[in-house]
């Protein structure tokens, strides 16, 4: 295996550890036991858990970025494109039922760490709030488009935080079609 491919098997893991275990219990030995290389192989790429930590975040904002421009293909309006955000709670149900939101769940474990990266990873919800925000604009209300953004992602993590709390995917798909349904309203109120 090359080193960057190696590189980027031991992000991955440690993507889904931190998300799956959280980052303060997710340990070196569990992802080189799960990437299945040496102790001394590993440190080679990265020194510290901090290190790991950061391109985990660049990986996830890479991963985002990449997510948000192929809602930006496959919509043809800004309803449809803000509908395939909301969608994804049920795309990822069955996990965000056992673990929450990989990025809901990563900011709130940084913050109660006090850790050095919490800026670093609430990137990701700016991404998705510039990225609402534009959408809610691009629909005619540039005047909120923001708390708009703000209201579907407060809505969207308290959804993630209750299903995982609860165990319940009724509740996930109950809470998506009151989103579509207030997200109808939003458009007919702008038209």
């Amino acid at each position: 295996m090359s080193g960057s491919s190696t590189r980027a098997q031991i992000v991955e893991v440690a993507d889904r550890l931190f998300y799956e275990q959280g980052y303060e219990h997710t340990s070196f030995a569990d992802i080189a036991s799960e990437v299945k290389i040496s102790r001394g192989n590993f440190y080679h790429h990265f020194k510290t858990k901090d290190a790991i930590l950061s391109a985990v975040i660049e990986h996830r904002l890479a991963k985002t970025a990449q997510l948000l421009r192929q809602w930006e293909r496959e919509g043809k309006t800004a309803e449809e494109r803000i509908r395939h955000f909301i969608d994804i709670l049920i795309m990822n149900m069955a996990k965000i039922k056992r673990f929450g939101c990989p990025v809901g769940t990563l900011c709130s474990e940084l913050a109660k760490l006090d850790h050095a990266s919490q800026g670093d990873a609430t990137r990701l919800f700016s991404l998705f709030r510039e990225w609402l925000g534009g959408q809610f604009a691009e629909f005619g209300s540039p005047a909120d488009a923001d708390d708009l953004a703000m209201h579907l992602l407060a809505r969207s993590q308290g959804v993630a935080t209750l299903a995982s709390a609860f165990g319940d995917e009724a509740f996930i798909e109950q809470e998506v079609t009151a989103m579509h349904g207030w997200l109808r309203q939003q458009a007919e109120r702008a038209a």
